[in-house]
């Protein structure tokens, strides 16, 4: 076997480097946060760009000043939200303010004062027929800023003389902004011109194209915490059996992420822990919760014998959630551990605030989700998708994998988060058994 050379490895992992950044910022300005690492990304542009469309149908581009990976998206209910500065996810009224202050950007001249973005941004919601929130008021005005602090943190706005949020001030400060049209041109990446209405542009985001089930397969692996054979077409399930392997290696090599398989699904893991927005187990109430509700919940609901269909078991890739058991468990939890690890007051107070922001997480993780009609049985997929496997294939069978009707659904993946017990023998010292409880992570 013929080693790799000093230059090959260093080679491969500047490119990897480079890869993983842009998977995690795909809009990186030459005189952004990531400024250090964009010759990376120019020296390796083409191989980068080649590698980005043959595995995720992607593009890339790159110029002087700036790199634009130009993701698609996964279909309804599968996007990454924005978030304001509080954690607070953003709402459909900061998205139209930002799509509106986009609208005005790419025409706009190279600086403005604050007060004319904002009069041209009230303009457009005109034109368009947009009902704005009231941008005088105390809430109007702080969603504004929230979309234009998110252009600012992009590097499609820069605060030459003051600050955006200037505007959520009682007195209604100025600032004089200058504009980087380019940037604010490749931010859309959708493709808006096609596109009848919103619903429309959210299937046509996910359609992959030429690349058919192989790119999308590759798209949720890379995007999503965790993949479940249900939340696949059958001619994706059939791709992923066939080439899950060949992709394993594929994906350490370009993102140096290690693949798990279970009969469940498949999740891509990340040992550097660099490429997630969410972390779980993580710190706060939320996370904290979340973990400890996903521990109990499968304690209680964990299947006795599940199986796969190829061994003659039942595949199980949820159960049920009975009405009330979330409540039930978070009552419990805050009485074992809100007062004695901090939690904090405002939820220890709103059981359903923290019930919402508890299942908001978990659902993201994939951890756990509403019951309804999945990918497997044709639900979001573009226009004339192919979603029969090939004559003749034989794939694994999901038909009540998990059930449906109305509801909650624990996902077999919540049992990674379960605390399990290891038996020891006894040891020369003691008598008995060594019991020690252990959280898989």
């Amino acid at each position: 076997m013929i080693l790799p050379s000093t230059h090959d490895v260093a080679l491969a992992a500047e490119r990897r480097t480079a890869a993983r950044l842009l998977l995690a910022h795909p809009l990186i300005a030459s005189d952004g946060p990531h400024a250090d690492l964009f010759p990376l990304i120019r020296r390796h542009a083409d191989w980068l760009g080649k590698r980005f469309q043959q595995v995720l149908g992607c593009r890339l581009l790159v110029d002087s000043s700036y790199a634009r990976l130009f993701k698609a998206g996964l279909g309804t209910g599968s996007g990454h939200r924005l978030e304001r500065s509080t954690g607070t996810p953003f709402t459909p009224h900061t998205y139209a303010c930002l799509a509106l202050a986009l609208s005005v950007l790419v025409t706009a001249p190279e600086q403005m004062l604050l007060s004319h973005l904002v009069a041209d941004i009230r303009a457009a919601a005109a034109d368009a027929g947009i009902e704005l929130e009231e941008t005088g008021r105390a809430a109007g005005k702080r969603t504004l800023v929230a979309a234009l602090r998110q252009l600012v943190d992009w590097g499609v706005l820069i605060e030459t003389e003051g600050h955006v949020t200037a505007l959520a001030q009682e007195a209604g400060g100025e600032a004089l902004i200058t504009i980087d049209r380019e940037l604010a041109r490749v931010v859309v990446a959708g493709p808006l011109s096609q596109a009848r209405d919103g619903a429309d542009l959210v299937r046509r985001a996910a359609d992959p194209g030429f690349g058919g089930p192989r790119t999308y397969v590759r798209r949720m692996l890379v995007e999503t915490p965790v993949v479940h054979l249900d939340e696949l077409t059958d001619a994706e399930r059939d791709w992923l059996r066939t080439r899950q392997r060949r992709e394993a290696q594929a994906f350490f090599e370009l993102l140096g992420l290690e693949m798990e398989i279970r009969a469940e699904g498949v999740a891509l893991v990340d040992p550097e822990e660099e490429l997630t927005d969410l972390h779980l187990p993580g710190t706060g109430t939320v996370a904290q919760a979340a973990l400890l509700l996903a521990e109990r919940l499968v304690e209680r609901l964990r299947p006795q014998e599940p199986g796969h269909p190829a061994t003659g078991g039942t595949l199980v890739i949820g159960v049920a959630v009975p009405d009330g058991l979330v409540d039930e468990v978070l009552a419990e939890l805050i009485a074992e551990y809100g007062q004695r690890s901090n939690w904090q007051r405002g939820y220890l107070e709103d059981l359903p605030s923290l019930r919402e922001a508890v299942l908001d997480l978990l659902v993201r993780m994939r951890l756990m989700a509403r019951a309804g009609r999945l990918r497997a049985e044709g639900e979001g997929l573009p226009e004339g998708y192919v979603e029969e496997a090939s004559e003749g294939r034989t794939v694994t069978d999901v038909h009540g994998a998990r059930p449906g009707g109305d509801g909650w659904v624990l996902l077999a993946a919540a049992a990674r988060y379960a605390t399990q017990v290891t038996v020891r023998p006894a040891t020369a010292v003691g008598k008995g058994t060594d019991v020690q409880e252990e959280l898989p992570l």
